[in-house]
């Protein structure tokens, strides 16, 4: 089995939010901030990594994107911010 990623971006002000899944996150992000990833991220800047949970199967990160992108807007904000509550671009430190 490979691993898997569920992720979120925002841009600069955190008024754009996007989630996605990835079986390789550092490269997808990377992507993303390059402007080569989704229409949507490269239309509204959304490049800065704010959240992600890893998988040791990638079906299951698959599964938990879709489970996130049905929330509500402030359902996925208050999962984000539990776990990077000043909202800093993670892609650093991967």
């Amino acid at each position: 089995m490979q691993e898997g990623f569920t992720y979120s971006l925002s841009n600069k002000n955190k008024t754009v939010l996007y989630v996605g899944g990835s079986k390789f996150l550092k490269d997808r992000v990377a992507l993303h901030k390059e402007g080569k990833a989704t229409k949507f991220t490269k239309r509204y800047n959304v490049n800065e990594l704010v959240y992600f949970e890893e998988y040791a199967d990638f079906h299951e990160a698959f599964a938990r994107e879709k489970q996130i992108k049905q929330w509500k807007r402030e359902w996925k904000w208050n999962l984000i911010k539990a776990m990077n509550p000043d909202l800093k671009d993670l892609y650093f430190d991967l």
